[in-house]
């Protein structure tokens, strides 16, 4: 029994460190969607008004293709807007000058966004440049205040105007 109990022990040992290993490799994966080894990315940064729910780690895409994340958003002191840096795959180094990005929502209530949308230009945006063209994110619950009490206002106009007063009797 002395010769099985240091094998079966090693056993154990071998499958716990492999068990170990599969869990911090797919804790990795979950976490950045890349190990991190030899990434090639460069950053943008974006101005916007309005971020809407949009968060680090967002992803950024370009036609509904993931191109990169978002990395920082801090508040510009001078400015009051919202400075916005995403880290781009250098596979999509290419983009134009006149690239706009703008925040978009997945679905009704899905995770924020940044869209690109790539322009024609042949100058390209270099690392460390800001996109110019910007649009904010949407306000839905707003927008929609705004459709459904939007043509009220006639309506209300007419219910407090003064009623012509009849002659009396």
């Amino acid at each position: 029994m002395s010769a099985r109990g240091p094998r079966l022990e090693f056993a154990v040992g071998a499958f716990l460190l492999l068990a170990l290993a599969s869990l911090l490799v797919l804790a990795i994966a979950s976490t950045n969607g890349k190990f991190g080894f030899g990434e090639d990315t460069y950053e943008l940064q974006a101005r916007f008004t309005n971020l809407g729910q949009l968060r680090p780690m967002a992803p950024v895409k370009i036609g509904g293709v993931p191109v990169g994340k978002v990395e920082r958003i801090e508040l510009d002191p001078k400015r009051l807007d919202a400075v916005v840096t995403v880290s781009i795959d250098s596979r999509y180094q290419d983009l134009s000058i006149d690239t706009s990005a703008s925040i978009l929502t997945g679905g009704l209530l899905g995770e924020s966004y940044i869209g690109l949308q790539p322009g024609g230009d042949p100058e390209v945006l270099k690392p460390g440049s800001e996109i110019a063209f910007t649009t904010p994110a949407v306000d839905l619950i707003q927008m929609a205040g705004k459709y459904i009490f939007g043509g009220t206002n006639s309506d209300a106009d007419a219910s407090n105007s003064s009623p012509e007063q009849a002659p009396a009797p």
